[in-house]
């Protein structure tokens, strides 16, 4: 467990303390002694916390985390004169809490985590730990928000109700994420007009159905996962049944929040989303964004909802379009090159079965090393690279080919008509 890999990684302040809070409530909930060793399942659920906060932390570091603290906090009850722990860069600001956790004999009180001492220019990471780069939350996270975090406790999910209008491959894809979590099969509910696509749905266990209404009356939280076109005339429908404890999520490509909230009750919560088709194996990238009336909490509800789905961000609504473009849209530009690649070897005498077998593997491998490596796609290009080599000619005739331009006109194109589509429909709205 302590290898390079699971040290060197960033934890920054708030990340530190968060992690700490929920040590201590969950001691606090189990009526442990700080001092007792953590078991595994502790740590699940820590990580469950954290990952709803918008930290993206495996079980092995929050692990490693701890011995690092437990070990500092030891050393300095040994020589309480001695310099802080060099690899806890502002040890201080934890102090009190780690005191709090291991001193403790009977369920804990809250002990805030501050200091006189001003640690803000050291606490940028964990000097000589610190090497790649993590995703930081944003700046309006509630990570600082304890009771929100206890709020996404699998006891909560698994009692959560979760709706699906439109049996596609999105529905699909999301449905198997989400139960991978905590949520029941027989707590969805998927429906659509005809029983083509719903035999996917009733193999996972979730409950099937024609009708909308029954989906939104038995559901907290409401995909609405159908074309773009059709998404005013279901709202419409379903509109005179929502109240102010559903959660409306469109899925639509264009379809903006203002149209949204134009069509619902008013104080109906609203979050517009893009997923893409990985979803169907977990290894998907969604970006929502709240509306005017959806609060923090149910941002956080939602990453922890979908955060087996695979990368959950936050972003403005301005950027939805944008990310259609780049992943939405995006998934068939690389199937699109994954053909090319294979097709290439196969003009070169390969079977086309292993071509593009490999060819898949080739941009699996690549884009694994891509996320997990933390450099820049340019820097990792360049490694593949030597002087004289195969790739630097092959480069060549991709650049000589406009390769780079192409692409980036592709998801300029496929941004613009996500815009125009969303203009189409508030234009029909107003006629």
């Amino acid at each position: 467990m302590e290898d390079a890999g699971i040290r060197k990684q960033n934890w920054d302040v708030k990340e530190t303390e968060l992690f700490l809070e929920i040590l201590k409530e969950l001691d606090m909930k189990k009526c442990l002694d700080g001092r007792k060793v953590r078991n595994h399942k502790l740590f699940k659920v820590a990580h469950r916390r954290m990952t709803a906060a918008g930290y993206r932390r495996s079980v092995d570091q929050l692990k490693f985390r701890w011995k690092l603290l437990k070990s500092a906090f030891y050393k300095c009850r040994r020589a309480p004169g001695s310099p802080a722990p060099i690899k806890i860069q502002g040890w201080w600001r934890y102090e009190r809490s780690m005191a709090a956790i291991m001193e403790s004999r009977h369920p804990l009180v809250s002990a805030g985590a501050n200091s006189d001492r001003n640690d803000e220019a050291t606490e940028d990471s964990d000097g000589e730990a610190a090497l790649l780069p993590w995703p930081q939350p944003r700046m309006d996270s509630p990570a600082r928000n304890l009771d929100l975090i206890i709020k996404m406790d699998p006891e909560v999910d698994r009692q959560l109700r979760v709706g699906f209008i439109g049996a596609g491959n999105m529905a699909l894809g999301l449905t198997k994420g989400i139960l991978c979590g905590n949520v029941l099969p027989g707590n969805v509910i998927v429906s659509a007009p005809s029983s083509r696509n719903l035999g996917h749905f009733q193999e996972l266990g979730v409950l099937v159905t024609h009708s909308n209404t029954e989906v939104v009356c038995g559901s907290d939280v409401v995909f609405v996962a159908v074309k773009p076109h059709l998404v005013p005339p279901v709202l419409s429908e379903i509109s005179q049944h929502v109240t102010e404890r559903h959660i409306i999520v469109s899925v639509a490509a264009g379809v903006t929040l203002s149209t949204i909230e134009e069509i619902l009750p008013e104080n109906s919560v609203a979050v517009r989303m893009m997923p893409n088709l990985p979803c169907l194996v977990q290894e998907g990238a969604l970006l929502f964004a709240r509306g005017s009336r959806a609060k923090q909490e149910d941002g956080a509800l939602l990453r922890s909802l979908l955060h087996h789905c695979g990368l959950v961000e936050e972003g403005p609504e301005a950027w939805i379009d944008i990310h259609t473009g780049l992943s939405g849209s995006g998934v068939a530009l690389v199937y699109l090159f994954a053909e090319a690649l294979a097709e290439g070897a196969v003009k070169m005498g390969m079977p086309s079965p292993l071509a593009h077998s490999i060819a898949s593997q080739t941009i699996l491998g690549a884009g694994k090393l891509l996320r997990e490596s933390g450099k820049h796609p340019a820097q990792l290009r360049s490694e593949v690279c030597t002087p004289g080599g195969t790739t630097i000619y092959a480069l060549h005739t991709m650049e000589r080919g406009g390769v780079r331009a192409t692409t980036m006109s592709a998801v300029e194109a496929a941004t613009e008509r996500a815009r125009e589509l969303g203009q189409k429909l508030a234009a029909e709205r107003r006629k």
